[in-house]
């Protein structure tokens, strides 16, 4: 069910690591090393994955390879939304990801790319053949993000808000489905690629949209589904009960799980972004869900350098 690990997400994004806290990474790189060690002693055969790198940023993963880091993983992975809010062409993917395939000799995946319709659906449609022809056969996993639009009424996971102007709101529109299921133009688009391109959508705790949204990943075809189990999340009352309602509904799926998100009361400061004040904390909850949803089986096929095609 799980095929890889991934260690946090967008480590060098302040919507997701507070670099005021950690400005050089020293205490993310410990962090890190000591959930990649925790991930490996539950289950050895497991790829390790860094979380996806946003901005794209080759000296940044040199950083983490100075710290040890890239020694407790098996792959890195990038995160790119040319049309949305990086500042480079959509053209420029082969490129980028070249930047980061020079400087390391493990695999790159790109664990989240997407196109919004903020502006228009026809531009998300173009957006996902685009994105195809320019990354399938060059990364192990493509990962699109994501399956449904953000709820209006959900705050998106980000520092940002109104103060870059359309940038806040183009949050809600990453999805090939609407807000209340319905389908976009993108979402035929999307299902001529699969299952080359896998998908990224977090499930929140308790998320309604579980049972349906695991029916129009099989009516996509999709084989390859990067979600994640937050540690904050942990904390919450039946956190365990939905964890494996969670990933029961997902056991037809090839899973990559995402670790990440500080506890507020386990946080230098009191919000998910912060390092944590005990990093051996969050590789105890990694190596607790390894054990808890993919024990160590005999003969498991490491599945890090296979790149998807048609």
């Amino acid at each position: 069910m799980i095929e890889a690990a991934m260690i946090w997400n967008e480590p060098n994004n302040k919507s997701h690591w507070d670099p005021e806290i950690d400005p050089g990474w020293a205490r993310f790189a410990e962090m890190a090393c000591l959930a990649g060690q925790a991930i490996h002693s539950a289950n050895p055969r497991l790829p390790r994955v860094l979380g996806g790198m946003s901005p794209i940023d080759p000296c940044f993963l040199r950083n983490l390879e100075e710290r040890g880091v890239l020694e407790q993983v098996d792959a890195v992975a990038v995160h790119g939304f040319p049309l949305d809010w990086n500042l480079w062409c959509i053209d420029e993917w082969p490129t980028k990801l070249a930047e980061i395939q020079r400087a390391t000799s493990l695999p790159v995946w790109v664990s989240e790319v997407g196109v919004s319709s903020f502006g228009a659906e026809e531009v998300q449609a173009w957006g996902v053949d685009r994105t195809a022809s320019l990354l399938k056969g060059r990364a192990p996993r493509i990962h699109w993000y994501s399956l449904y639009d953000l709820p209006r009424a959900w705050p998106a996971t980000t520092r940002h808000r109104e103060a870059e102007g359309s940038s806040y709101y183009r949050h809600f529109y990453m999805g090939l489905l609407r807000e209340d299921g319905t389908p976009k133009q993108a979402l035929d688009r999307f299902g001529d690629h699969t299952p080359a391109m896998g998908i990224c959508q977090w499930f929140h705790f308790e998320d309604h949209r579980l049972d349906e949204g695991v029916a129009w990943l099989k009516r996509l075809n999709v084989r390859h589904l990067r979600t994640g189990l937050s540690w904050a999340d942990s904390f919450r009352p039946n956190a365990l009960a939905w964890f494996d309602r969670q990933m029961t509904a997902l056991q037809d799926f090839d899973v990559t799980v995402t670790f990440c998100f500080t506890p507020e009361h386990l946080g230098i400061m009191p919000h998910h972004t912060s390092a944590p004040r005990e990093p051996e904390r969050f590789a105890e909850f990694c190596a607790s869900m390894i054990e808890r949803y993919a024990p160590t089986v005999a003969g498991t096929e490491h599945p890090i350098n296979r790149v998807a095609v048609a």
